[in-house]
Protein backbone atom coordinates (compact mmCIF):
# COMPACT_ATOMS: atom_id res chain seq x y z
CA UNK A 1 0.00 0.00 0.00
CA UNK A 2 1.39 3.42 -0.89
CA UNK A 3 1.70 5.98 1.87
CA UNK A 4 2.25 9.72 1.64
CA UNK A 5 2.85 12.60 4.01
CA UNK A 6 0.17 15.22 4.54
CA UNK A 7 2.76 17.94 3.84
CA UNK A 8 3.34 16.45 0.36
CA UNK A 9 -0.42 16.21 -0.28
CA UNK A 10 -0.91 19.87 0.67
CA UNK A 11 1.85 20.72 -1.80
CA UNK A 12 -0.35 19.23 -4.56
CA UNK A 13 -3.26 21.58 -3.86
CA UNK A 14 -4.34 23.80 -6.74
CA UNK A 15 -4.83 26.80 -4.44
CA UNK A 16 -2.23 26.80 -1.63
CA UNK A 17 -3.94 29.77 0.07
CA UNK A 18 -6.77 27.36 1.01
CA UNK A 19 -4.40 24.91 2.73
CA UNK A 20 -5.86 25.75 6.15
CA UNK A 21 -9.36 24.79 4.97
CA UNK A 22 -7.96 21.58 3.45
CA UNK A 23 -6.22 20.75 6.74
CA UNK A 24 -9.49 21.16 8.66
CA UNK A 25 -11.42 19.00 6.19
CA UNK A 26 -8.63 16.40 6.24
CA UNK A 27 -8.73 16.15 10.05
CA UNK A 28 -12.54 15.86 9.96
CA UNK A 29 -12.38 13.10 7.34
CA UNK A 30 -9.86 11.15 9.45
CA UNK A 31 -12.03 11.58 12.58
CA UNK A 32 -15.15 10.41 10.70
CA UNK A 33 -13.32 7.41 9.21
CA UNK A 34 -13.60 8.50 5.56
CA UNK A 35 -9.82 8.27 5.09
CA UNK A 36 -7.00 6.59 6.99
CA UNK A 37 -4.15 8.64 8.45
CA UNK A 38 -1.90 8.66 11.51
CA UNK A 39 -0.04 11.43 13.34
CA UNK A 40 3.70 11.90 12.95
CA UNK A 41 5.94 13.70 15.43
CA UNK A 42 7.10 16.16 12.75
CA UNK A 43 5.55 19.56 12.10
CA UNK A 44 5.41 21.64 8.91
CA UNK A 45 4.34 25.11 7.81
CA UNK A 46 1.14 25.51 5.83
CA UNK A 47 1.76 27.37 2.56
CA UNK A 48 -0.98 29.89 3.36
CA UNK A 49 0.29 33.32 4.37
CA UNK A 50 -1.62 35.22 7.03
CA UNK A 51 -1.56 38.98 7.65
CA UNK A 52 -2.23 40.77 10.90
CA UNK A 53 -4.56 43.74 10.74
CA UNK A 54 -2.75 47.02 10.47
CA UNK A 55 0.63 45.39 9.76
CA UNK A 56 2.46 44.53 6.56
CA UNK A 57 4.21 41.43 7.88
CA UNK A 58 3.04 37.93 7.03
CA UNK A 59 3.29 34.69 8.98
CA UNK A 60 2.44 31.02 8.54
CA UNK A 61 0.88 28.37 10.78
CA UNK A 62 2.71 25.25 11.85
CA UNK A 63 0.69 22.01 12.05
CA UNK A 64 1.40 18.37 12.86
CA UNK A 65 2.30 16.22 9.89
CA UNK A 66 0.43 12.98 9.23
CA UNK A 67 0.99 9.88 7.16
CA UNK A 68 -1.85 9.01 4.78
CA UNK A 69 -2.87 5.68 3.31
CA UNK A 70 -3.28 6.56 -0.39
CA UNK A 71 -6.19 4.40 -1.54
CA UNK A 72 -8.55 4.94 -4.49
CA UNK A 73 -11.14 6.24 -1.99
CA UNK A 74 -8.60 8.76 -0.67
CA UNK A 75 -7.67 9.86 -4.19
CA UNK A 76 -11.35 10.43 -4.99
CA UNK A 77 -11.83 12.38 -1.73
CA UNK A 78 -8.69 14.47 -2.39
CA UNK A 79 -9.79 15.36 -5.94
CA UNK A 80 -13.24 16.40 -4.73
CA UNK A 81 -11.92 18.57 -1.90
CA UNK A 82 -9.22 20.08 -4.12
CA UNK A 83 -11.80 21.00 -6.78
CA UNK A 84 -14.11 22.46 -4.11
CA UNK A 85 -11.31 24.59 -2.61
CA UNK A 86 -9.96 25.79 -5.97
CA UNK A 87 -13.22 27.51 -6.93
CA UNK A 88 -13.30 31.21 -6.06
CA UNK A 89 -15.25 32.00 -2.90
CA UNK A 90 -15.46 35.74 -3.21
CA UNK A 91 -18.98 37.01 -2.77
CA UNK A 92 -20.21 39.70 -5.08
CA UNK A 93 -21.26 42.87 -3.30
CA UNK A 94 -24.91 43.82 -3.58
CA UNK A 95 -25.42 46.56 -6.18
CA UNK A 96 -26.04 50.05 -4.84
CA UNK A 97 -29.60 51.22 -5.17
CA UNK A 98 -29.88 53.85 -7.88
CA UNK A 99 -32.09 54.72 -10.80
CA UNK A 100 -29.62 53.11 -13.20
CA UNK A 101 -29.50 49.89 -11.15
CA UNK A 102 -33.31 49.65 -11.11
CA UNK A 103 -33.57 50.38 -14.85
CA UNK A 104 -30.91 47.81 -15.72
CA UNK A 105 -32.60 45.18 -13.55
CA UNK A 106 -29.69 44.74 -11.11
CA UNK A 107 -32.01 45.69 -8.23
CA UNK A 108 -35.50 44.23 -7.81
CA UNK A 109 -37.87 47.21 -7.70
CA UNK A 110 -40.83 45.20 -6.33
CA UNK A 111 -38.72 43.99 -3.40
CA UNK A 112 -37.59 47.57 -2.74
CA UNK A 113 -41.22 48.77 -2.72
CA UNK A 114 -42.23 46.03 -0.27
CA UNK A 115 -39.30 46.82 2.03
CA UNK A 116 -40.14 50.53 1.97
CA UNK A 117 -43.80 49.84 2.78
CA UNK A 118 -42.80 47.60 5.67
CA UNK A 119 -40.45 50.25 7.10
CA UNK A 120 -43.06 53.01 6.77
CA UNK A 121 -45.76 50.86 8.38
CA UNK A 122 -43.48 49.96 11.29
CA UNK A 123 -42.56 53.60 11.81
CA UNK A 124 -46.23 54.67 11.68
CA UNK A 125 -47.30 51.94 14.11
CA UNK A 126 -44.53 52.86 16.50
CA UNK A 127 -45.61 56.51 16.45
CA UNK A 128 -49.26 55.58 17.01
CA UNK A 129 -48.38 53.31 19.92
CA UNK A 130 -46.22 55.99 21.51
CA UNK A 131 -48.91 58.64 21.06
CA UNK A 132 -51.65 56.41 22.47
CA UNK A 133 -49.50 55.54 25.48
CA UNK A 134 -48.99 59.23 26.26
CA UNK A 135 -52.64 60.09 25.65
CA UNK A 136 -53.78 57.35 28.03
CA UNK A 137 -51.41 58.53 30.76
CA UNK A 138 -52.63 62.14 30.51
CA UNK A 139 -56.34 61.16 30.57
CA UNK A 140 -56.11 59.36 33.90
CA UNK A 141 -57.32 61.64 36.66
CA UNK A 142 -54.83 62.30 39.34
CA UNK A 143 -55.79 62.60 42.95
CA UNK A 144 -57.80 65.74 43.88
CA UNK A 145 -55.70 68.51 45.21
CA UNK A 146 -57.04 70.93 47.69
CA UNK A 147 -56.10 74.55 47.65
CA UNK A 148 -54.14 75.75 50.60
Amino acid sequence: MPYAKLSDQIGELTNPQRSDAFFKQFRNAVREGKIEAADLSERFDLPKEYRRRGADETYTRTVKDMIVNVTPAYKKWFEGVNAELSTPTRRAAAPKVSLEAVESGDVDFAAMVEETRRKLQNSYSKGQTLGNARKGAAAKPRGKRTAK
